[in-house]
């Protein structure tokens, strides 16, 4: 893919030559046009490998957006402008862990694969546990209903990298129950394992701490609504975040920078 390295920087077609941005890049960048036309690609046997891609790529998609569902009020002070391509990055990888499909239409398993997304940061510039550092647990409920983060008294001036101006800190326990993703066959169209309108969720706080004095033990439990009860085709996505503010005259400003988030444990 070329880059326009000139002074002059220009969208649009000129000749057979496309200009464009990317999302998140601060280049110009510059491809021909043309290609095959839609119909090849839906019909010709030559493009046969291509629309397996395709089906797989809107099966890994659907997963991306199950996960990113999920935590979506976190995400606007937690993510970097990326994150949906990272995410659905991961879930090609595992959905290429699927021996038992033929190509395209090799299902998205979360639960058989949840390597590949634990440890992952929401904004690929900042790592939690470089932000968070003090030792703490992390406890699964018996049916995996429930998790329970435990951390016991730290002084932030020696286990938090505090941004300037940030008088208070809060620590952010998430769970929810994403199901694996199949292909329904006789839609030809990928669709959730557990049909539902939205998966069962729940995103707890800490209390708001002050930066500036040994903390006391800090406890959060977040647990699945409505006594719900996971079954084998989901997985259990923990979440563990930081988030810091200001306070001023009692109220508490959230910072648009120095949070972080990171998936701390699938169960």
């Amino acid at each position: 893919m070329a880059r326009q390295r000139g002074v002059i920087k220009y969208l649009g077609t000129i000749g057979e030559i496309r200009h464009f941005r990317i999302k998140g890049e601060k280049d110009y960048f510059a491809g021909l046009i043309g290609g095959p036309t839609k119909e090849q690609v839906l019909t010709d046997p030559a493009f046969q490998r291509t629309r397996e891609n395709m089906n797989e790529f809107g099966g890994c998609a659907l997963a991306g957006k199950l996960l990113r569902t999920a935590f979506s009020s976190l995400l606007k002070s937690m993510a970097d402008n990326r994150v949906t391509g990272r995410i659905t990055a991961i879930m090609k990888k595992i959905n290429l862990e699927d021996g038992s499909e033929a190509r395209g239409q090799r299902a998205v398993l979360i639960t058989q694969a949840p390597q590949y997304l634990e440890d992952f940061e929401f904004n690929k510039n900042l790592s939690t546990l470089g932000v968070f550092k003090a030792p703490y647990t992390l406890t699964e409920g018996a049916t995996r209903e429930s998790a329970t983060l435990d951390i016991p008294a730290f002084n932030p001036a020696s286990y938090l990298n505090v941004p300037a101006g940030a008088t208070h800190f809060r620590l952010i326990l998430g769970i929810a129950a994403i199901p694996d993703v199949v292909m329904d066959t006789t839609e030809n169209a990928y669709i959730r394992k557990i049909p539902r309108s939205s998966d069962p969720t729940d995103i707890q706080y800490s209390d708001y701490t002050a930066v500036d004095a040994v903390t006391s033990a800090i406890s959060v439990v977040a647990t699945l609504p409505n006594a719900y009860v996971p079954t084998s085709d989901e997985s259990i996505v923990t979440v563990l975040g930081i988030e810091f503010y200001q306070e001023v005259n009692a109220n508490y400003y959230l910072f648009n920078g120095g949070n972080a988030m990171r998936i701390e444990k699938i169960f």
